[in-house]
C-alpha cells in the first residue's frame, strides 16, 4: 500500500478509535467527523482501491452483499447480524452504496474503513451510482453539498474513479466458479479476465465492457423463448437472454454470476436455471417497496447460504 508498517499502525489506530466510533454513532444529520478527516479518509481509499485489480479474485469464504443506497441503518443491521467485517469475516459488496437513502456519506465512509483495515479481506465493487453523473442526480451530491461541500463530492468522484469492478470466487489455485460484478455481463466480453485491461482511473462510458458490467439486466420479463441481447429500458446498455448467459458461463468455465442492480422481493433471486442470482441487501427500499434485504454467504466448501431480514 506504500506505507510503512508504523504508518500504517498508525492509520489503522486513528481509523479504529477516532473515525469508526464516530460513524457507528451518527444518529444526525451533522458530518459524523470533520471535513479534514473525510478527505483523508477518502484519499486513503482511493490509495487502497488503485492497489486492487480491476478484477479481484477471492478465496471463500465471503459475505455477499448487494445494494446499500445510504441505508445506514440497514447497513448496521447487515453487520450485527453477520458479524463486523474482519479478517475472520470477510465482505463483498456489488456496488451502490450512495444515493436514494439519507446517509450516503455514513454507508460509503463506514466500508471505506473497513477497506482500508482490512484491505484484503473486505472488497468494494463499483456500482453504476458511483459515478459522477448518476450520483449529481440521484441524491449524492445534494447530500454532500448539504451537509459538507461540493468538495467533498468531487473527492468521492476521484475515489470511485479507480475502484474495482468485478470479482470471481472461488478456491486457491483452481478455477473460479463465479463472476460477480453490480449490473451483468456484455456481448463485448468474451473472456472475463479481458476486465484487467479496463484502464483507471475512468468515469462510465455510454456503451462497452465497462459500461454493460454496471448497467446490464438479465431478461425476466420476456418469453422464455426469447434469446440474444436487446436494448435496456434504463437507456443504457442490454438485457441478456438465457441462451447467452449460458454461453458466457460455459466459454468461460464458470458456473453462476452474482450480481445487483435490481430490487427483488425476497432480498435474492435466482435466474436462468440458477445460473445468475440477483441480490438486495436495502430493505423496504426508499420506503416505497416491501422488499427484504438478502446476503449470500460462500462458504469454503463453496456450498452458499441467504441471510434475509426485513
Amino acid at each position: 500500500m506504500g506505507n510503512s508498517r508504523e504508518d500504517l499502525l498508525i492509520i489503522h489506530n486513528y481509523i479504529k478509535n477516532v473515525i469508526l466510533k464516530s460513524l457507528l454513532n451518527s444518529k444526525t444529520d451533522k458530518l459524523p467527523i470533520s471535513m479534514k478527516a473525510l478527505f483523508w479518509l477518502i484519499r486513503q481509499a482511493k490509495v487502497v482501491f488503485e492497489n486492487d485489480e480491476m478484477l479481484i479474485s477471492i478465496n471463500p469464504p465471503v459475505n455477499i452483499c448487494g445494494d446499500i443506497h445510504g441505508q445506514f441503518p440497514d447497513l448496521l443491521s447487515i453487520f450485527n447480524k453477520l458479524g463486523y467485517p474482519s479478517r475472520n469475516n470477510r465482505f463483498l459488496f456489488l456496488g451502490d452504496y450512495v444515493d436514494r437513502g439519507k446517509q450516503s456519506i455514513e454507508v460509503i465512509c463506514l466500508l471505506f474503513c473497513y477497506k482500508i483495515m482490512f484491505h484484503r479481506d473486505v472488497f468494494l465493487l463499483r456500482g453504476n451510482h458511483e459515478t459522477a453523473d448518476v450520483s449529481r442526480m440521484y441524491g449524492f451530491y445534494d447530500e454532500c453539498k448539504r451537509r459538507g461541500s461540493i468538495k467533498l463530492w468531487k473527492c468521492f468522484v476521484d475515489t470511485f474513479n479507480v475502484m474495482p469492478v468485478a470479482a470471481t470466487v472461488g478456491l486457491p489455485n483452481l478455477d473460479p466458479l463465479m463472476l460477480c460484478m453490480h449490473g451483468g455481463i456484455s456481448p463485448h466480453l468474451t473472456d472475463y479476465n479481458d476486465i484487467k485491461n479496463i484502464k483507471r482511473p475512468t468515469d462510465i462510458p455510454d456503451s462497452g465492457i465497462l459500461c454493460d458490467l454496471l448497467w446490464a439486466d438479465p431478461e425476466t420479463d420476456g418469453p422464455q423463448f426469447l434469446k440474444g441481447w436487446h436494448p435496456n429500458d434504463r437507456g443504457v446498455s442490454y438485457v441478456f437472454c438465457r441462451d447467452v448467459l449460458s454461453q458466457f458461463l460455459k466459454t468461460n468455465g464458470l458456473e453462476l454470476i452474482v450480481r445487483g442492480h435490481q430490487v427483488v422481493e425476497d432480498g435474492y433471486e435466482f435466474y436462468g436455471n440458477r445460473q445468475l442470482v440477483t441480490i438486495f441487501s436495502a430493505p423496504r427500499y426508499c420506503g416505497e417497496f416491501d422488499n427484504k434485504a438478502g446476503i449470500m454467504t460462500v462458504f469454503e466448501n463453496l456450498k452458499c447460504t441467504f441471510t434475509i431480514f426485513d
